[in-house]
């Protein structure tokens, strides 16, 4: 059952609440190996990424159970394994994470290299650096990161590029550093926030997140945390109201913090999407013609490489030219050779895609080749004429929970491939 098929043309309508955020999550599952007490973690997403995840952990040595729909219990060891499984490190790019609270608290750890979508170069350098920083022993030995330290020391590091996964590593191994650590130009992302206030819920001090500069006061130990909420993925709300603009449709998403959303709130309304925000949801209406818009992806508070896919598929059909330069990761237009076979008109010169509105996307078989761009093949799908096929859906498994189920809510004709009751309840064959 690795397809979804949609029957396009419905308008979105309704109301969807949207799940915990799978790249916090996956972060903070693994400052949970820095914990000596239990830890009960809630709003956290059923997707198979935090499921390889928790496999990992109790791999480590960890008991890790689900309380209930989003809650997880981690109650750690006494001495957790230095190595997460390979076959199942090799498979989450996150697992990376890791590397950092493993040595910072054992001293040592063997971290397979990760792997995750192919959606570019993702080099580990700046990981590396800010280890070492503290006084870690580095090596890469048959497709393995292993790292040693008899103690870490708190440094001053500066990251070239303000890498989410560098600033996470490092701060982590830091909060059990000796002395103060200087973190500079870091990631200002949600996710690293929602870090940092894990761990200080742990006992950690970590001040600045969210700004330029992160700093770490060093502690002996890390405790528990009795109830930590994760906070709502921001990736998937933007999905939520990319799919609603694409259908025209009028949709209120919950379970949200408009803040993390202002990039693309900003964009859409640009588009001539209406858009009235609350206190944790917005509304969002496409009823009217829309516009062509301009869009360069940057880190944080810049637009977001993880909704650039999804803005593509909108723009496919909006009249006019529309421009997307991507400055992440380089192989983000990978799906719009997938577009094209919707009837779409997209141009791609290197980091830069020009897109021609046309007047409709029709359904064919078509191809996830990673987590968003599968996204934006559904987003896609539910705006075209006739039935789209969306092969390799394990990749949209990976970051969004019961897809297909909240989009059924909102009256999308959308089910899996072979399996009967998901068909009966979209009304598919």
């Amino acid at each position: 059952m690795d397809k979804l098929v949609i029957a396009g043309g419905a308008a979105l309508r309704g109301q969807v609440r949207i799940s915990g955020a799978k790249n916090a999550s996956l972060a903070i599952l693994c400052a949970s190996a820095m914990a000596s007490d239990r830890v009960l973690l809630e709003n956290v997403p059923r997707i198979n990424d935090v499921h390889v995840m928790t496999e990992i952990l109790r791999g480590l040595g960890a008991k890790v159970s689900w309380q209930g729909v989003d809650s997880l219990q981690i109650i750690p060891a006494g001495h957790l394994a230095d190595m997460p499984p390979y076959e199942l490190a090799k498979k989450l790019r996150a697992s990376n994470l890791l590397l950092g609270p493993l040595v910072a608290r054992f001293g040592q750890a063997e971290v397979s290299l990760p792997g995750g979508c192919n959606i570019g170069v993702r080099p580990m350098d700046l990981h590396f650096k800010g280890l070492i920083g503290l006084g870690a022993e580095l090596s890469l030995e048959r497709g393995a990161v292993k790292a040693c330290a008899r103690g870490l020391r708190g440094t001053r590091v500066y990251l070239d590029f303000p890498s989410v996964g560098a600033t996470e590593n490092i701060m982590m191994a830091a909060c059990l550093a000796e002395g103060q650590t200087v973190i500079e130009n870091v990631a200002k992302e949600p996710e690293v926030v929602d870090l940092a206030n894990f761990l200080n819920c742990l006992g950690a001090k970590v001040r600045g997140a969210g700004t330029d500069v992160i700093k770490v006061e060093g502690v002996s130990t890390l405790g528990g945390c009795l109830r930590y909420a994760v906070i709502p993925d921001r990736i998937e709300a933007g999905t939520f109201m990319v799919a609603a603009a694409a259908t025209r449709g009028r949709v209120t998403l919950e379970n949200i913090i408009p803040q993390h959303l202002e990039p693309l709130i900003a964009k859409l309304r640009e588009a001539g999407v209406d858009i009235q925000e609350e206190e944790d949801g917005v509304q969002i209406c496409a009823e009217g013609a829309l516009k062509p818009i301009d869009i360069k992806t940057m880190p944080y508070p810049g637009f977001p490489t993880d909704m650039q896919s999804q803005l593509m598929a909108l723009l496919s059909t909006v009249p006019g030219t529309s421009l997307i330069v991507e400055n992440i990761f380089e192989n983000r237009f990978r799906v719009a050779d997938e577009l094209k076979r919707m009837g779409a008109r997209i141009k791609v010169e290197g980091r830069v895609a020009v897109i021609e509105g046309v007047e409709k996307l029709h359904g064919t078989q078509v191809r996830a080749t990673d987590l968003r761009a599968g996204a934006a093949l559904v987003v896609a799908g539910l705006m075209a004429e006739g039935e789209t096929e969306i092969c390799n859906t394990s990749y949209i498994d990976r970051g969004y929970h019961h897809l297909e189920h909240k989009l059924r809510g909102l009256g999308a004709n959308i089910w899996r491939a072979g399996d009967p009751e998901t068909a009966a309840a979209a009304g598919g064959h």
